[in-house]
């Protein structure tokens, strides 16, 4: 089975710089594992490494796609296995580097993806309709009366999953989360988390919220802004939304600077409550510890030997 390594973590703890590193002393080309990356168009607050730092490693997936085009989670996954394939017909280490916790799992794990199409051919009529007359809160405590332990892993606001998995309940009779406990791994996979003293990450966010600011963030929001009529990914992207009240003139760009740095810090919460619950990560800290990027490469040289 062929061998992966993830560096995963909240946002601004240091991923990708340490990925890069890694790569250096391992010989390995690095997959983005962020699912807004992908697109060209968005630079500054998608963090993407520098062109610096690709012309350094080789970065898969990055700058892939237009805004403007539909790319979901199935595509990732294609894409990004065939870039693993590319990478391990070099002789090299795929290393996968980026926060989208439900991305790296579903490309490291061998779940049930659909496009669009499929996606929505698989939800019940009757799911839409109660979804349509009742609202998502009602549809999410519907899923919790019959899986609860689905619905605890599922958002209120991601409707489509929801749909999706009250229509396997109502078709085959079992459990949603039973089905979804028997995912098996595609590859043979090691996972480092990076993570540090919660206040220390929280002043990075910051902190990188303020650098974007100066090197152009509120320019791309605004190009998101203008092109908000079309259904792009994009528009869910922190980083951008934001700055919505501001161009409409109902909210000072101050305001908003301080609403994204609360949105980043909520969203490193989510990132660290996927990865602790949702695969088997081991921790590190680059904030503390000024020789961990030598331990970890340390550690996947041992893993390396390891059989499966």
């Amino acid at each position: 089975m062929q061998k992966v390594v993830a560096i995963v973590g909240p946002t601004a703890v240091g991923k990708t710089s340490l990925a890069i590193e890694l790569a250096k002393k391992l010989d390995a080309e690095i997959v983005s594992g962020d699912s807004m990356q992908i697109y060209r168009e968005v630079a500054i607050g998608t963090a993407k490494a520098s062109p610096q730092e690709q012309a350094e490693i080789k970065h898969y997936l990055v700058d892939a796609h237009s805004v403007f085009e539909d790319f979901s989670v199935k595509n990732f996954v294609d894409e990004a296995r065939s870039a693993i394939g590319e990478i391990a017909g070099k002789g090299k280490l795929p290393i996968i580097a980026g926060g989208t916790g439900f991305y790296v799992n579903a490309l490291l794990n061998d779940m049930q993806l659909g496009d669009k199409e499929e996606e929505a051919a698989s939800v019940d009529p009757e799911w839409e309709d109660f979804l349509a007359a009742k609202g998502p809160q009602a549809l999410w405590e519907e899923l919790n009366k019959r899986d609860p332990e689905a619905a605890k892993k599922i958002p209120v606001a991601n409707s489509r999953r929801i749909l999706r998995a009250l229509s396997v309940i109502s078709r085959t009779g079992g459990l949603f989360s039973k089905q979804q406990a028997e995912i098996k791994p595609r590859y043979d996979y090691l996972i480092i988390g990076l993570n540090g003293d919660r206040e220390a990450i929280y002043q990075r966010i910051n902190q990188r919220v303020d650098l974007m600011m100066e090197a152009g963030l509120l320019e791309e929001a605004r190009f998101v802004y203008e092109h908000r009529a079309g259904e792009h990914q994009v528009l869910q992207a922190i980083g951008y939304k934001e700055f919505f009240p501001y161009f409409a003139g109902e909210a000072s760009l101050e305001a908003c600077v301080t609403t994204l740095k609360t949105a980043s810090r909520r969203y490193a919460k989510r990132q660290l409550t996927y990865f602790r619950n949702k695969l088997p990560v081991e921790w590190y800290d680059p904030l503390t510890d000024p020789n961990c990027a030598n331990r970890i490469a340390v550690r996947i040289e041992e893993w390396m030997k390891e059989e499966k």
